[in-house]
């Protein structure tokens, strides 16, 4: 068995055990406003050391975050439909307190973190961005998840199992331009058509209910996108099914990361302010309340190797 093929087996075998659609329920998840059950953390005296003294925050005393809003777990709104609430909203907090810094939340459209980071309109962004060489050129990573990308068809396809890219061939796939799954699943689609296999058939939408309307009503096989969101969908809606999954990187791994402006040295304060959070069990606890321990990294890392660019 090659190691590429092990991988996918283990990655498999993971997902399918931490994101059953059987595991939670939608009150699993508590989306109120209040939040109560957020995990807080206490000043690290470190990362606050370690904080670049002529670094320019966007708002003085502030941690301000860019959060590209979606689905739960990951980010959503609450119930009251302007606080942003999820696993990456609850890492911005997590972050800011163990910086001393009051943690500001600002969903922003996904397209308008990168210029709004790298000109100081933003001191960060936390929204599920994985670490690419290209992505380097211009921002500072701290990591802090594992990039677990999943496939879910309705719940009566005839699609029993994705593994490779001849299980996509001819079919008619949902992903989101300019992500990661994009990347793996045109690179799939090229592979079957150099064998002589059919082409896919790629759907872009960027509104998550489109997306099961399309699922359901068949006008698309297949929904390729992050599997923590996909996961909560199928366990919410009992509608569609996890038939495999994917790591962000495939075939290498991938990372994902606190992104930061670059060369301002604020990266090395998150990257220790992670590690404070994974050492006081603050950062399982979180992962535990948002069901995505299986995606929990040993250790946070600086700029780590990166996918590379296409």
């Amino acid at each position: 068995m090659t190691a590429s093929k092990s991988l996918k087996l283990l990655l498999a075998g993971l997902a399918l055990a931490a994101f059953s659609t059987t595991a939670f329920a939608q009150s699993a998840f508590d989306l109120s406003p209040e939040q109560p059950g957020r995990i807080h953390a206490q000043p690290n005296p470190e990362a606050i050391a370690a904080l670049p003294a002529d670094f320019k925050f966007a708002t003085a005393g502030e941690f301000t975050v860019a959060l590209a809003l979606g689905d739960a777990p990951l980010g959503t709104y609450a119930t009251d439909s302007k606080t942003p609430v999820g696993s990456e909203p609850d890492f911005a907090w997590l972050i800011g307190e163990a910086l001393g810094l009051k943690p500001n939340l600002v969903p922003v459209a996904w397209a308008d973190w990168p210029l709004g980071v790298t000109s100081g309109k933003y001191d960060a962004v936390i929204s599920n961005v994985t670490v690419t060489e290209e992505r380097k050129e211009k921002l500072d990573f701290s990591t802090y998840r594992q990039d677990v990308l999943g496939f879910y068809v309705r719940n009566d396809s005839p699609i029993q199992a994705i593994t490779e890219p001849r299980d996509i061939a001819g079919l008619k796939v949902i992903t989101a331009s300019g992500t990661n799954q994009e990347t793996i699943i045109l690179e799939w689609d090229r592979l079957n058509v150099e064998a002589g296999l059919a082409p896919l058939e790629i759907h872009y939408y960027d509104d998550s209910a489109a997306s099961q309307l399309a699922i359901q009503s068949g006008r698309a096989d297949v929904n390729f996108n992050p599997n923590p969101t996909l996961s909560y969908s199928a366990a919410v809606t009992g509608a569609t099914r996890l038939v495999g999954v994917q790591n962000g990187g495939w075939p290498q791994t991938a990372e994902i990361a606190v992104a930061l402006r670059k060369d301002t040295g604020l990266v090395k304060a998150v990257t220790i302010a992670i590690n404070g959070l994974i050492k006081s069990g603050d950062y399982a606890k979180l992962l535990e309340r948002w069901n995505l321990a299986a995606e929990s990294v040993p250790e946070s890392r600086t700029n780590p190797p990166g996918l590379p660019k296409t």
